[in-house]
């Protein structure tokens, strides 16, 4: 249980850091979602888009890092 209740405090998080750079690309939101530790399909789930672009976002995030 506690676990679901950090997980759901994360996605808030997450969520008004989406509404608070409104205007920033979607990359960006998806690498620091993805930073927070939301799985690809909740991020798509919650910035409704695909999977597969999330999937993208975050291996395009990984490979600039290096």
């Amino acid at each position: 249980m506690d676990k679901e209740i950090l997980q759901t405090q994360k996605e808030i998080v997450s969520l008004l850091a989406v509404l608070v750079r409104r205007g920033v690309m979607q990359s960006t939101v998806i690498q620091e979602m993805g930073n927070a530790g939301i799985s690809p399909t909740r991020i798509a789930e919650l910035l409704n888009t695909s999977r597969n672009t999330v999937n993208v976002a975050l291996s395009n995030a990984r490979k600039t890092k290096k």
